[in-house]
Formats: structure tokens, sequence, C-alpha cells
């Protein structure tokens, strides 16, 4: 059995790795590279393995440098299964057809642009055909669904707590009489954040993939970035300036709904001063990944579940305005008002982002807040790493506004974070590969984790292929005793007991529902489905109970 290191080697972009044995062939993610035009360069490049001799792909979530590269290793020829969680196909539904659109585009201008100097036309990396096609192969999974690749391979997703959907996945690989447990982490999100639960720790691995984003960095308390990011609205709107803050549209910007959706509502004190100050959602990838968000909300933590079953929707309040159309984004930059616009993309690169840059950056009454990472060569690094001017659009603009960087919002784990899930095993692997992190991210956390843990692990510094031994043969009851352990059970008992609550509660709505838009008909056939679930939960919590 083999691994080789595709992407995410020297950098946090183009996540994408290769498992082999004599017999299959299975990647793990397929992502576009970001930053730098070096970077963006190597996206051109010849897959270093052949696309059609695939069987499968694993796919961690939905953020492009884990995804965004699969429409093209489509249109190179693989026809295999792209297995993700139901949350994470829904969300890739946005992300690449927007992603193939903006391919599309960028092809289409600069093959204006070649026109006018006698070049030759452009094709886009890859298009929206292509980005359809890709879709067409994914297998969407629940969480801790035991499902079989092949004859010889196994996986289970587990939640990663990075985005909506995102996922640890746990590998077994039999091989003759030897079986091994690979696990790659995707990327690790962080504990105790408002409406995805917290990663899952796993116990056992034979082989570890792990993220390394934040291996040498400490974020500050959650709590204290949004004290600040309130102080920085306020202090701003005082000034008669607005806030703009590029977001990642899958994941950062939800939380950023969820705790102004808080703040607004829970903060008397401040409303007659905002009052009349609106939070505008400028992106359409955005506005529709929010709706995917509310319609997967059995992935979110217990806290946002007891929101919803109040009958509050945490991604909506009454300042927040979703706009759409190019002309609606337009009138935000023409309108002197003071607001908050939050617009992706979250590292400035593509989308309105720019264009709200380009008229507000000159501004010294207005601020920028960075609330996620900004890979090496973005403008958003740039930005935060103090750049007195920047060019947008063909024009020099001048840098004026403040420059915030909250580091408390980013969704990637940090050191200790990434140390505490690492402690998490039980049986040390026998290697810990680092990859999707810079060069010294992942020198800082081999380091901790060496002196703090005492583990030894391998950076990897570039491309790379590394054998590795297969373990001792494990039965297939051995392997669903460690995806269902006592503690996995203890959490199906719990999940039958939410059923049943939420199942009490929406039936003793059924009542005031009736003076609403449903009718008797619609509201008999809920009753009876309802009742249904009901009773088969009922019968398997007995049964789990019995056993």
């Amino acid at each position: 059995m083999k691994i080789k290191f595709c992407g995410a080697t020297v950098g946090v972009t183009g996540s994408c790795h290769l498992l082999t044995t004599e017999r299959h062939r299975v990647l793990m993610d397929c992502g576009q590279f970001q930053g730098t035009k070096e970077m963006e360069a190597l996206n051109w490049e010849p897959f270093p393995f052949d696309p059609e001799a695939l069987e499968t792909v694993i796919l961690s979530h939905a953020h492009i440098d884990h995804c965004g590269r699969l429409p093209l290793l489509v249109k190179r020829g693989f026809r295999g299964d792209i297995y993700c969680t139901d949350a994470t196909a829904d969300l890739l539904q946005v992300m690449l057809m927007d992603s193939a659109y903006i391919h599309e585009k960028d092809a289409e201008w600069q093959s204006k642009k070649n026109a006018r100097t006698g070049k030759p036309p452009v094709e886009p990396l890859y298009t929206v055909k292509d980005a359809e096609n890709a879709l067409k192969l994914l297998k969407p999974i629940l969480y801790d669904q035991l499902v079989e690749l092949n004859d010889e391979m196994k996986i289970v997703f587990n939640d990663a707590g990075h985005i909506l959907g995102s996922a640890i996945t746990e590998i077994w690989v039999t091989e003759g009489n030897n079986t091994s447990k690979i696990v790659f982490s995707g990327d690790l999100g962080v504990k105790n954040r408002p409406i995805l639960r917290d990663p899952k720790k796993i116990k056992k691995a034979d082989y570890l993939i792990m993220e390394s984003t934040y291996g040498g960095r400490f974020h500050p308390d959650n709590a204290t970035s949004i004290d600040r990011l309130i102080h920085i609205v306020l202090d701003t709107v005082r000034r008669g300036g607005s806030v703009i803050i590029p977001a990642f549209a899958v994941g950062r910007t939800q939380e950023l709904i969820y705790q102004f959706n808080m703040f607004y509502e829970h903060h008397p004190e401040y409303k007659e001063e905002l009052d009349n100050i609106i939070v505008y959602i400028d992106s359409p990838m955005a506005t529709t990944a929010t709706e995917v968000f509310r319609r997967n909300a059995q992935v979110f933590d217990e806290e946002t579940k007891e929101f919803i079953l109040s009958g509050d929707n945490p991604l909506d309040f009454k300042n927040l305005i979703f706009t759409r159309t190019t002309e609606e984004s337009q009138s935000l930059n023409t309108d002197s008002k003071p607001k908050i616009i939050i617009s992706a993309s979250g590292m400035c690169e593509a989308g309105r982002i720019r264009h709200h840059l380009k008229h507000n950056l000159w501004n010294p009454k207005n601020s920028i807040v960075f609330v996620g990472y900004q890979a090496e060569g973005t403008l958003g690094r740039a930005l935060i790493d103090g750049a007195k001017e920047v060019k947008l659009f063909g024009e020099t603009i001048l840098v004026q506004a403040e420059i915030h960087n909250l580091e408390g919002f980013s969704g990637h784990a940090d050191q200790t974070g990434l140390l505490d899930w690492l402690s998490g095993f039980q049986m040390v692997p026998r290697q810990i590969f680092l990859v999707h992190g810079e060069e010294q991210s992942k020198i800082d956390l081999a380091k901790a984790a060496q002196e703090q843990l005492g583990l030894s692990t391998t950076p990897i510094f570039a491309n790379s292929e590394f054998e590795l031994e297969t373990g001792e043969m494990i039965s297939s009851d051995e392997v669903i005793k460690e995806v269902i352990d006592e503690e996995g059970l203890n959490d199906l008992k719990n999940k039958i007991v939410d059923i049943k609550a939420g199942v009490d509660n929406i039936l003793n709505q059924t009542d005031s529902a009736l003076h609403k838009d449903l009718s008797p008909e619609k509201l008999t056939k809920i009753n009876n489905i309802l009742q249904e679930l009901e009773k088969v939960t009922l019968n398997l919590g007995s049964t789990v109970t019995k056993e």
C-alpha cells in the first residue's frame, strides 16, 4: 500500500492525496491551488496519476481548495464515485457551479484581451458542463455510516467541525491477511464554536494524514474576537463609516450571521444606534449556501438545535438583507449610509468583495475586517501585512481604511486545538504526515507534537510517495466495534432521545400550525409520518437499551 501526496504539500491549497493498493486506487480530495500566479498555474499541470484509473474520490468537505479540481478530474477522464457527506453534496451544487462560472468568465475576459493584442483565445480550466458531470458522480452518505468502497476498503465519515458537512475520514484497508487503518483529518474546526459540533476525536490509526494550517499560531478566544468585532462596528458607524468583511461564502458567513443575530437581539442597550444599521450579505453563493445550512440542521450543535426548536432562526434577523443581483450590489457602494457588508471571496481574490474594496479602502472612516485565513500571495494577505496601496481593476487604490484581522473567527483549529485533537489517539499512529500548511506551520506543529505529546511526525514539503506497512488482520466485527464502541452506543441512544423530543415538540405545535398556512390535510399527513417515526424510534430505543 502506498500514499502519494499530490497537493497541499507546499501550502494550504490544492489538497490531493492518492492511496493505492495492488488492486485499487482511491483519491482523497481534489482541490484547487489558490494564491500566487505560480501556485494557480499548478492547476493546469497534468495530474501525477491517471484520472481514468481512479476508482473513487473521498472528499473531506466543500471548500474549493479541497474540491475545486473535481470537474477537471472528470474532464480528464475520471468516471468513478465521489463519496462525501450529504451536507457536503448539497454545498457542492453551489461551490462547483460557481467555480466553473468564474473559470468561464475569466477565460472569456482573457480571450477578449488577447484578441486586442493578436494572441490566441484561452480555454477555461473547466466549464459549467464539466461541473455538472462531476455532480452526477456524487455518492452522499451520513456521518458514522460504515460504507464499503470495494472489496478491500471501508470508510466512515466523522464530524470535523470545520464547515457544514466537513469530515474526518477513517479508512480500513485490507490486503491479503493484513488490515491497516488510515485517518485523514481533512480540515479540523475549533471547539466550542456556534452552529457546528466539535471535531470528533479518533482513538486508533495506523497512519494519520493531518492538516497543519495554524500549526504555529494561537487564536484569541472567540468571545474576544466577537467583542472586538462589535466594538469595531460601533466605532466605525459612529464616525460615519461602513464595515466591509471579506468572508468565505461557506462557514464564516453563516457564523457571522449567527453572531450578529445574537448581538442585535440580546443587546438592547445598543438598539437605538443599531436599529438602522443593515447587515448585507452580498454574495449570491453565500446566500444560497446559507439556505443549504438551514436545510441541514441535523448536523448542528445542540445549542443551535435548541434555538430552532424554540422557534428562533439563528441564521436570520430583522436587520439582515441578502443581495443577489448585480444592481443591488452596486447600489451598496453609492449609498453613503453606514452599513455592514459581508461579501466573498474571503481572500479577496475574486467576486464582489473586490468592488467593495475599490470603493471603500481609500476612505479612513471605513473598516475592513478579516475573519479567515489569508494565503500567501493573496490580496487579503497583502492588506493584513500592511500594504499602503493595492491594484484593483487596473486602478491604484490607497489603503486608508482601518484594517483588522480577527483570527478568533478562523474555522481552523490553532496549534492548541490541533494538539488537543491529536492527543485523542489512544493508539499512537505508526506515522503522522503533516500536510495543508505553510512550511513554518508544519515545522512548528511537528516540534510541538514532539515536545508536548512525545509524538514523531513527518512534515510533507513536496509532492512525494511513501510505502505503508500493513497491520495485523482484524475482522469486520472489530471494525464495527471501532465505529460503534460504548461511547458510540451512548451517542446513538442520545440521538434517539433527541429525535423523540423533536417529534414531541412538533406534534405539540400542530394546533398553532393550523392557524398558519398549512392545511389540515397536510398537517394530518405530517402527523401520521411523525407518529410512525416515533413508533420506530421507540422500538429502536428499546432494542438498544436491552442490548
